[in-house]
């Protein structure tokens, strides 16, 4: 009798944990096949903080119907040629100075559809710890593409290191520096790797989402920053970019909404400490 007990105990639980599995895999297939019923919108992405950015903007997606297929680089070039040839549907790693030399360079044709957030740029220490104490000659680097090393001396020339020559602006590079009083030796470097440089040179001027990268702060790391209200502030916003024809669609509209939310607005603020800034 007690081997038949035994055998009928062993039984009952058998039957509880293949019900307790088929329920689970039942739940499963609901969600799996829910998230299939989302129409998939697929955006190109820096990593830092972009791509993280989007993770947030996903879940708000969902209620609107859609999902994201977030495609990560580490680069600036790649994810306009992809958009470009159709492989994304918007990408969310640049600003619009960067967007229109792009376009002007390669022949392009894409737009900017919304402003989301702005990265200030930074001077951080490298083997000098501060700008007081740079000596002449001292070794400085700055990112090589166009926008963003201008942005980089505009930077230097508001500390007071060099003199950019007037009215220059954004289109300038060292060879528009007209006053050099240090001697600083200026090194033009891939973006992506200029905070590897850092141990390098003196100081290094660093894009936002590569200081992130790197695991620095600009509000605690950086010795000295881009004012809330200079030029850049209002120019560098990163944008969503899509190709011209796409602005109107309804995927891109949500996308934009998503991206604009509340739920992301707290994100970026609770996540950065003013490393990452909103613009809407």
């Amino acid at each position: 009798m007690k081997k038949i007990g035994i055998v009928v105990l062993v039984l009952s639980l058998l039957v509880v944990v293949l019900g307790a599995c088929a329920s689970d895999n039942k739940k499963g297939k609901d969600n799996q096949g829910a998230s299939e019923n989302l129409k998939k919108i697929v955006v190109g992405a820096s990593i830092t903080p972009h791509a993280e950015i989007l993770e947030t903007a996903n879940g708000v997606l969902a209620s609107k119907g859609y999902r994201l297929d977030i495609k990560e680089y580490n680069d600036f070039v790649q994810p306009n040629l992809a958009l470009d040839a159709g492989d994304l549907d918007a990408n969310y790693f640049q600003h619009q100075p960067y967007l229109d030399e792009f376009n002007a360079d390669r022949g392009l044709e894409l737009v900017s559809v919304a402003i989301i957030h702005y990265e200030p740029f930074g001077i951080y220490p490298g083997k000098t710890k501060s700008i007081e104490e740079l000596k002449d000659g001292a070794q400085i680097a700055v990112p090589n593409d166009g926008t963003n090393e201008a942005r980089a001396l505009l930077l230097l020339e508001a500390q007071g290191l060099i003199k950019l020559a007037e009215g220059i602006g954004m289109k300038a590079t060292v060879l528009d520096i007209v006053e050099n009083p240090k001697n600083l030796v200026i090194h033009e470097i891939e973006g992506a790797q200029v905070a590897r440089s850092l141990q390098d040179v003196d100081l290094a001027v660093i894009n936002g989402n590569y200081a992130i990268q790197a695991g620095l702060n600009v509000a605690k790391d950086a010795i000295a920053v881009e004012d809330k209200d200079s030029e850049a502030a209002e120019i560098y916003g990163n944008i969503l970019a899509v190709r011209k024809g796409d602005e109107d669609r309804e995927d891109i509209k949500a996308l934009i909404e998503a991206l604009q939310s509340e739920e992301v607005k707290e994100f970026i603020e609770s996540t950065y400490e003013g490393a990452v800034v909103p613009r809407f």
